[in-house]
């Protein structure tokens, strides 16, 4: 499973994984690339420590591996006594730090499970999307026909108990784990809301996750289609179709912003699939591994619209965000609306270990189509809006503001669209003028909003 995300914990959603991992490998440790005693230690933690070991050996993208005797490693790895696999996991950990590469990481059987869960964009849970608040665990928001939906649990509901246990103290991740469990388990949550607390017992489903929030704006007298996007999962590419199908055929929508802030990444095929429904021709990545392999991945003719388009990104829109982007940016197909993006240009593949755990390792290193390293400094957006922590915070607090008159962002991506709607509409009639200004998309220009103004979320 190959994808491109910049991990983020900040938020966590209370399910737990209920799916198959059909796309994880599992490497055999008797598949060794250097000799050694394999059979001596199959059931003990040195074979878990030998197959992530060759898994880097056969995949880094840094044939070097960041100028450190990778073999010797090895020897040293299974050289030592392990009382437990905690033990062994921590010395596994403490090699791959030598690559000096944060996205090469070792995942224990309960994350490799949450990521191959996350990226699937099925989940077997309640629904409840958690963020810590000063001193409270805060519901997010609620995934439609869930079991907290159903339970009438909302936005900005405060969970302050679960199964009896107080939340104060805890981390949102601490909580998501404590409402995790088996498909048709239960669990009792208490909530406040308005100063009044409740408690419902809750039983676990099986959920698909919904990564695309889509609906039409009114905005300068033009109907928008407005699409979210926040993770690129395995979903996520039908969910985008269901979107623009329904805007464009159904609402009639003049122009689409696609807001792609604040989202960390996910699977690479997702972001080639949903670069295709926007992009009729031309090259969408080009990724090289370590041997010097180019693999130039482009556009099939199968876009869905070819209305005006506007991308907002900000410094959370992270490597598939960005292949997206650049994608579009690059082939001319989109203006690029907010702030730099993360600068991640590295894809990892993820494989599932003998004893449940994982590993994550970077394989390929990837160029916008214009050739374009955005390492580091990602993608610079052509209109540039600088937002203080203030205004990004009272976004945050309501979302539902999120593409509104009220999102600074949102309402600039639609002026920049103004002058291609404008053609559109004098093609089709031309007496249509009943744009307020600006026939051309405003580029290059850097707006410093005043402190008052709302932000999107961080």
């Amino acid at each position: 499973m190959k994808y491109s995300e910049k991990y983020s914990e900040n938020i966590s959603w209370s399910f737990i994984s209920g799916i198959a991992i059909a796309a994880a490998a599992v490497v055999s440790p008797l598949a060794v690339l250097m000799p050694g005693p394999v059979e001596a230690f199959q059931d003990s933690p040195k074979s878990v420590l030998d197959e992530a070991w060759q898994i880097v050996y056969r995949e880094y993208v840094d044939g070097s591996f960041n100028r450190t005797d990778w073999i010797a490693i090895r020897q040293t790895l299974l050289s030592q006594d392990y009382s437990s696999r905690r033990e062994a996991y921590r010395e596994l950990r403490r090699a791959l730090q030598q690559l000096n590469d944060p996205y090469t990481r070792f995942l224990d059987p309960d994350q490799y499970a949450e990521l191959t869960e996350q990226t699937s964009g099925e989940v077997s849970g309640v629904g409840m999307q958690l963020r810590r608040e000063d001193d409270s665990i805060v519901v997010v928001s609620v995934i439609e026909g869930s079991p907290a939906a159903q339970s009438d649990i909302r936005s900005g509901d405060r969970i302050v108990m679960v199964d009896g246990r107080s939340t104060e103290r805890l981390s949102v991740e601490t909580v998501s784990q404590l409402i995790r469990g088996e498909q048709g388990s239960q669990v009792t949550v208490t909530l406040e809301r308005a100063g009044r607390s409740e408690t419902v017992v809750l039983t676990r489903a099986r959920l698909e996750v919904a990564t695309v929030d889509y609906d039409v704006r009114e905005q300068s007298d033009i109907r928008i289609g407005y699409i979210r996007l926040s993770e690129f999962s395995a979903h996520a590419a039908e969910q985008m179709q269901v979107a623009i199908e329904q805007l464009d055929t159904e609402e009639n929508v003049e122009a689409f912003v696609l807001d792609l802030r604040n989202n960390p990444g996910g699977l690479l095929n997702a972001s080639i699939d949903i670069s295709r429904m926007w992009l009729p021709r031309g090259p969408i990545v080009r990724t090289v591994d370590r041997d010097g392999n180019d693999d130039e991945i482009s556009a099939n003719r199968t876009a869905l619209t070819d209305l005006p388009l506007a991308v907002l990104v900000n410094g959370q829109s992270a490597s598939s965000s960005e292949i997206v982007t650049g994608a579009l940016r690059d082939n001319n197909r989109a203006v690029v609306v907010g702030s730099p993006t993360f600068g991640k240009a590295l894809v990892q593949s993820l494989h599932g270990l003998s004893d449940g755990s994982g590993i994550a390792v970077t394989v390929a290193h990837y160029y916008t189509p214009n050739g374009t390293d955005i390492s580091s400094k990602g993608i610079s957006p052509d209109v540039y809006i600088e937002l203080t922590r203030n205004q990004q915070q009272a976004l945050s607090q309501n979302p539902d503001l999120l593409g509104t008159s009220a999102d600074p962002q949102f309402v600039e991506a639609v002026g920049a669209l103004e002058g291609g709607i404008l053609a559109r509409r004098q093609q089709a009639s031309p007496a249509a003028t009943n744009l307020h200004s600006g026939s051309t998309p405003q580029l290059g220009r850097t707006l410093a909003l005043p402190e008052a103004s709302p932000a999107p979320a961080p």
